[in-house]
């Protein structure tokens, strides 16, 4: 039950960012070239959405698989060493993912000390740049998540979405529709059609 609704909560918000940023986008579009104005302060706000949507949207890729890994040469190993090295890439992602989390702390910090907003809007730019310490701690999250499913041998790697597997079996669909007309144009052809 929590589970289904911090998925449906996390792909709610990445929905809002997403949809935020397009429309806000199209308004300074229309505005732009259709009434010769703008909304000065667009550009700043969609940077801002599409950082959140990135930095909220890696994480969830993590939970759902979504990110493209080359892992040629773990599957080239004996299956036993594949939890092994999985084990050993999710420690270097929370190294990696902890180094950036102390910068964005440092930066956010330093930030709200000085008291900086944002260019084209009166807000403290911390407050929406808290995106970069709240991104990391759910990356970190998730793959804390992902090595304690390993270690149960509940998964054996990350899973990635595996786009040549995927154009494999396109172009496998591909070639049985043309192979499926085929015979229907010799068919024509050997008739005088």
């Amino acid at each position: 039950m929590i589970k289904r609704v911090v998925s449906q909560f996390e792909e709610g918000f990445l929905s809002l960012l997403l949809v935020s940023m397009t429309l806000l986008v199209f308004a300074e579009v229309i505005a732009r070239f259709g009434f010769n104005a703008g909304i000065h302060w667009a550009q700043e706000v969609t940077l801002l959405l599409a950082a959140w949507f990135v930095l909220f949207g890696a994480s969830y890729g993590v939970k759902v698989g979504a990110h493209i890994g080359v892992d040629v040469f773990v599957k080239m190993m004996p299956p036993g060493t594949h939890r092994f090295f999985t084990l050993v890439a999710i420690a270097l992602c929370l190294v990696y993912c902890g180094l950036f989390l102390y910068g964005s702390w440092i930066y956010l910090s330093k930030m709200k000390m000085i008291g900086i907003e944002l260019e084209d809007l009166p807000v403290p730019k911390w407050i929406p740049m808290s995106i970069l310490v709240i991104g990391f701690v759910l990356l970190i999250f998730r793959f804390l998540q992902l090595g304690w499913k390993v270690v149960k041998g509940e998964a054996d790697g990350f899973h990635f979405a595996d786009e040549a597997e995927e154009s494999m079996e396109l172009a496998k669909e591909l070639q049985e529709t043309a192979l499926g007309d085929e015979p229907s144009i010799n068919k024509n052809t050997k008739e005088g059609k």
